[in-house]
């Protein structure tokens, strides 16, 4: 009997350590701790003192999750708190489900038009790859990931243009890797996130690529947000601001355009002086045993290059053309336009296999997945009206003092939550005052401007504000630049401070 007992005994403990180490996988012990010390709070939190401030405990919990993203990937403890945000009854499935509808663009366009970058990669890496090679000046080609990334974000969604950044990054890195581990292409497809084989002298020279790597990505990541305010079609905001305020294209861009501009030549300077100045983790060189190797895969590609190979480069192209006529004429919402460009790909250039179509969903969907999380946690702050007090505060001071601290009410609120959510409650909300004729229309439209302005740059603070920040974070090439939640708050903060405090002096004295 005892023999018995000490077997059952043994076996519970060790289902409950298996419980444990299965809990949240191969996160760090303290981790899985702290989520389930927020899953126990939180009710507690709750009969104590409210949902309004329970609703503020869960956003900073939930920007903890994202913070320690390389740690875990949000999505799992995310998600634990949004279920028990719904079962606590701080938020609804019916408006969890409305949150995902109202942002069905968004998640149509992570399914399908991340998807269809996949199948541009080989045009991507040789064009890039040219330019690498040939852009010997690592502030003009700062200039130049900054620059071409605010132009395609004026007319294409941020997240595409993110999307190809992080292509030719894992492409460019992908290259490098492999010769630094000493292994052929076929053993090394999936593998260049370990450094387990990489040789010694190689790995001095594999920091400083990632560094390299590193700055030009969050270049690139800023120009998203420096092009995405300027026009109607840059951030899914503004098209609702544009809607709000009936401003057709070219009305929005010259609306805009006394705080964009200016903000656009800050921001490119800024570019320039960090790389020079090399602070805040910028600066890195490309080392020349990389720019060697990078180099020599453009020859080795030109020898190998078949009649196929070409054609599909030229498939590529046409395609690529294609996709930024469709999207500067808004023939289709960017999501359906992915979708096409998925077909044309894949059909002229033979991939007819599922198993290969299946590999370029791979990147997007954790994150869609994660984004329907984060609308839950978007839901309880709209189902308890978090951040109403600010609205009021705002909206009750003198009409003079309004524009420019709306504008910082909307950067602060923007840094921690989405941005597309902050821009629909202050732009309801004026409108409102406008229709009951509280406002002039002269008035509205410079509210109109300090929203829409204060929601696409402070937000660049954090990856919370920006889909297209959040993407690069949680996406593949994130850990193998070891680019982490706080290295991209530190690499962002020049920028966050020149841009505020340039579009705040434009809000304040030339709108």
């Amino acid at each position: 009997m005892n023999t018995y007992n000490n077997a059952l005994t043994a076996s519970g403990s060790g289902f409950g350590r298996a419980f444990t180490d299965n809990f949240l996988g191969e996160a760090p012990d303290w981790y899985k701790l702290a989520i389930a010390a927020f899953l126990i709070i939180n009710p507690l939190l709750l009969y104590v003192s409210g949902p309004f401030i329970t609703g503020w405990v869960l956003i900073a919990e939930f920007i903890f999750t994202l913070a320690m993203a390389l740690k875990c990937y949000p999505l799992q403890p995310g998600g634990l708190l949004a279920i028990e945000a719904v079962l606590l009854g701080m938020t609804s499935t019916d408006a969890v489900y409305h949150e995902v509808v109202e942002n069905i663009e968004v998640i149509l366009l992570l399914m399908f038009m991340v998807a269809g970058i996949y199948f541009m990669k080989s045009l991507l890496l040789f064009v890039f790859t040219k330019i690498l090679i040939h852009v010997n000046s690592k502030t003009l080609l700062s200039l130049l990931f900054c620059a071409v990334a605010a132009v395609l974000s004026a007319f294409l969604d941020a997240l595409t243009v993110t999307a190809v950044l992080i292509a030719v990054a894992v492409g460019f890195y992908s290259v490098y890797h492999r010769v630094a581990s000493n292994q052929p292409h076929h053993h090394h497809e999936h593998d260049h996130s370990n450094d387990e084989h990489v040789v010694e002298y190689h790995r001095e020279d594999l920091d400083q690529f990632r560094a390299y790597l590193r700055s030009l990505i969050m270049h690139g990541a800023v120009g998203t947000a420096l092009g995405g305010v300027c026009t109607l079609v840059g951030e899914p905001q503004n098209l609702l601001i544009a809607e709000k305020a009936g401003w057709e294209f070219l009305q929005f861009f010259l609306n805009m355009a006394p705080v964009t501009i200016p903000t656009l030549i800050a921001g490119l300077t800024t570019c320039a002086l960090l790389e020079k100045t090399r602070l805040f983790g910028y600066g890195a060189k490309l080392p020349s045993a990389v720019r060697e190797v990078l180099f020599n895969f453009a020859q080795e590609e030109e020898k190998k290059r078949t009649a196929s190979d070409v054609a599909q480069l030229w498939i590529q192209g046409i395609v690529a053309v294609l996709l930024v006529l469709a999207l500067a004429f808004h023939v289709a919402e960017v999501g359906i336009i992915g979708l096409m460009i998925i077909v044309l790909l894949t059909a002229f250039n033979g991939v007819v296999q599922e198993a290969r179509i299946g590999h370029a969903f791979e990147e997007a969907l954790p994150f869609t997945a994660l984004l329907v999380v984060f609308f839950a946690i978007v839901a309880v702050i709209h189902q308890q009206h978090l951040f109403e007090p600010v609205t009021h505060f705002v909206l009750g001071l003198k009409p003079e003092q309004q524009p420019g601290m709306l504008f910082l009410a909307n950067g602060i609120l923007s840094m921690i939550s989405d941005n597309v959510f902050v821009a629909t409650v202050y732009i309801n909300e004026v409108k409102a005052a406008l229709t009951a004729g509280e406002i002039t229309r002269e008035h509205f439209d410079k509210l109109a401007i300090a929203i829409n302005t204060g929601t696409n740059l402070p937000s660049v603070a954090t990856p919370n504000g920006q889909a297209a920040f959040l993407f690069l974070l949680t996406s593949a090439v994130a850990p193998l630049i070891r680019l982490s939640y706080g290295r991209m708050v530190l690499m962002a903060l020049p920028y966050t401070i020149v841009l505020s405090a340039v579009a705040l002096i434009c809000v304040v004295y030339a709108i």
